[in-house]
């Protein structure tokens, strides 16, 4: 087997596992958002409780939104010769979108941490003993978004690897070239 076809059966691997989690990433996305929005419990102590009331849940479903959008658009134009060649536009994006989902994780596991949890220096108290099913529908949406993180930065290695693979490796000098010099 020659080296140049070592090289194309890798990169045709690569696009497929690209693809795939693109396609991939989507459902759990949209499941995620689903969950999210339409979760609610009413308590005739402490009221209504939706995930309009949170800025980090608010951030959570807006990311996960951008990113299966993104997710659906980068699958769709894989089969556009002219976006293709642009590796280091979906490089980019790519990068951006894991931070962003990443940080949408954060928000999300402190949320939940604090509701499970409480914190007692500040004098917040557990919500999900009041909230229970509020919290375990939000706790299914927090692993469909994991799933879809992991996605994303199994994404942006990816497309790391397409962008940089076009380079050379650093020059370093050998031993006798330096020796030589001095």
């Amino acid at each position: 087997m020659k080296m140049g076809s070592i090289f194309l059966d890798v990169s045709n691997g690569l696009k497929a596992l690209d693809l795939s989690l693109r396609l991939f990433v989507i459902p759990f996305n949209v499941a995620s958002i689903w969950i999210t929005v339409t979760n609610h419990q009413d308590n005739t102590v402490y009221g209504n409780l939706e995930f309009n009331n949170f800025k980090g849940l608010k951030y959570m479903v807006c990311i996960s939104a951008i990113s299966a959008g993104y997710a659906l658009f980068a699958a769709v134009s894989s089969y556009l010769k002219c976006l293709l060649t642009k590796a280091w536009l979906f490089f980019l994006t790519d990068q951006v979108l894991a931070y962003l989902m990443v940080t949408s994780l954060a928000a999300t596991s402190e949320f939940l941490y604090l509701a499970y949890n409480g914190d007692k220096v500040v004098s917040w108290s557990q919500a999900c003993d009041t909230y229970g099913k509020f919290c375990s529908r939000l706790r299914i949406a927090l692993v469909l978004h994991i799933i879809a993180v992991c996605c994303f930065l199994a994404l942006s290695v990816i497309s790391a690897y397409r962008v940089f693979r076009r380079f050379g490796p650093p020059f370093v000098p050998s031993e006798e070239a330096e020796h030589a010099r001095t």
